[in-house]
């Protein structure tokens, strides 16, 4: 059986000390231990960011993609090889700019992947321009004078479009987001995780201490229901979505997998693709 230590390589993180996604690195490698993964069923697919060099970081399949792709990259890869747990991550930025279209319709689509996103409301590797979650008045590179946009709100997004798994987690809690990262996992659908992963170097507002005085645990709300979509949107507008746990899932809905037809139980991945030679000859003949 596989521990945690498994799913460590070499590699050497080049994160600023003090990164929340350090804290989401271990996370990973511990959930995925904890319900029986090895290194060789899992596949982690990341974008572009300091959050996008995490697939480096684990002993497993990894894929690096380009900005905002993390995704489309990750849905080929669970549609080939169905045997694999798919694990797509990236940041606020990557996600939730240049990649929401591709957020959107993955949440909609249903697709049994994890999708784990650290949140710092701030572009960092491109050192410290406002991110789509940066609030109203953010003052950065980019917007000296404070952004006068309104941050995006990803978990409400994510219910108005289908979302059947969604939660939030902080990074400083290790055993809450390893706990939802499991969940994730073993969710039949598309499951999205915002961790709330402070930049320390780059973003001076939204800090440890800030999330720590901010931050409401949806354990703590007396009758608080994840099944219930409507509870799940009028919290996160009470709270403005500061809240960790799981928001919401529905164990009801199939997955993407599930509804196409004739989808084979046989991996592409293992799937014999040689033709025959009158297969071959058959397929070329319509276009002659």
């Amino acid at each position: 059986m596989a521990t945690f230590k498994d799913f460590r390589n070499d590699v050497k993180p080049n994160w600023c000390p003090g990164c929340g996604d350090f804290s989401v690195q271990a996370a990973i490698q511990r959930a995925a231990a904890n319900v029986g993964l090895v290194p060789e069923n899992l596949a982690v697919i990341s974008g572009i960011g300091c959050s996008g060099r995490i697939s480096g970081y684990i002993n497993s399949y990894g894929f690096h993609g380009i900005h905002g792709r993390a995704l489309p990259i990750a849905q080929g890869v669970k549609m080939a090889n169905r045997d694999l747990t798919v694990i797509a991550s990236g940041g606020d930025g990557d996600g939730f700019a240049i990649g929401m279209g591709h957020t959107v319709h993955a949440i909609r689509r249903n697709l049994d992947i994890t999708y784990i996103v650290m949140d710092n409301q701030i572009y960092g590797l491109t050192k410290g321009q406002t991110s789509p979650r940066s609030a109203m008045g953010f003052k950065t590179k980019s917007t000296p004078a404070g952004s006068i946009e309104p941050a995006i709100s990803p978990m409400e997004m994510a219910l108005t479009v289908g979302a059947t798994f969604v939660a939030q987690s902080f990074s400083t809690d290790l055993k809450d987001l390893v706990a939802l990262i499991e969940a994730g996992i073993k969710h039949k659908g598309f499951s999205l995780i915002n961790v709330f992963s402070p930049c320390v170097t780059y973003n001076k507002v939204n800090t440890y201490d800030w999330f720590k005085e901010n931050l409401t645990k949806l354990s703590d709300i007396e009758g608080y229901d994840p099944s219930s979509r409507e509870m799940a949107m009028q919290t996160l507008m009470k709270y403005n979505g500061l809240v960790t746990g799981l928001i919401y899932q529905d164990t009801e809905r199939p997955s993407y997998q599930d509804l196409i037809p004739g989808y084979s139980e046989e991996p592409l991945a293992k799937a014999d693709l040689n033709l025959d030679q009158a297969h071959f000859d058959k397929l070329v003949a319509e276009f002659m």
